[in-house]
């Protein structure tokens, strides 16, 4: 059997390796909302991201819009994701999860689907994280209609800014192998674009959610 918990500690050891480790990473794009940067990843033979901005929300509003539980919010402000269900809890704080996307740029990326152990961690400092890296599971074997895509670690840090209550930093990491045939300019230029989508998004499910 799989060691999922050690699989999702592991993942979240690396996210915050890769926090403290700001070298090596090229700016790619910038939004009023984040900026974005590259770097070769480590662990596959494509690029790891990081995405790195200023929410206007608390950061208890901003994990109630990212964090990954199923019937949550992302799957309605996040294009990226059409649907996400959790297939088993492993303990409080570790689960294995299915993600599935809708297909993507002009129809070029055709469905996906995820399979991810995920981690949530929250530190003393009132940061939230949320880590994953892809397993296996036997409830979950590989679905037609779907190119069966896989994230390296990769994970979202919720981070509360001392004395603003009303704005949280949010950095991210993003390391996808997404399967399939595509072209490398395709990869190139979705993940840039998709993760300013997601910061722009965002910003707007948590002004509706204080709405």
């Amino acid at each position: 059997a799989m060691d999922y918990a050690g699989l999702a500690e592991a993942a979240a050891e690396k996210m915050g390796l890769y926090r403290r480790d700001p070298g090596g990473w090229r700016g790619c794009r910038r939004t009023s909302e984040v900026s974005v940067s590259w770097r070769p990843s480590a662990e596959f033979a494509g690029n790891a991201y990081r995405g790195e901005g200023i929410v206007p929300a608390s950061p208890q509003d901003v994990w109630e819009c990212i964090k990954p539980v199923a019937g949550g919010p992302r799957t309605k402000w996040d294009q990226n994701v059409k649907d996400f269900e959790v297939i088993e809890a492993i303990s409080d704080t570790v689960s294995v999860c299915r993600t599935t996307t809708p297909s993507a740029f002009m129809r070029i990326i055709s469905p996906r689907e995820f399979v991810d152990v995920v981690l949530i961690k929250q530190y003393e400092d009132g940061t939230m994280l949320s880590a994953a890296t892809n397993v296996e599971h036997p409830l979950c074997p590989p679905q037609p209609n779907f190119v069966r895509g896989f994230n390296y670690p990769c994970g979202c840090f919720c981070i509360p800014l001392p004395g603003e209550p009303d704005r949280t930093q949010l950095l991210s990491f993003f390391q996808t192998d997404l399967g399939g045939y595509l072209p490398q300019t395709v990869v190139d230029s979705f993940f840039p674009a998709s993760i300013a989508a997601f910061y722009s998004n965002l910003a707007k499910a948590v002004k509706a959610l204080k709405a």
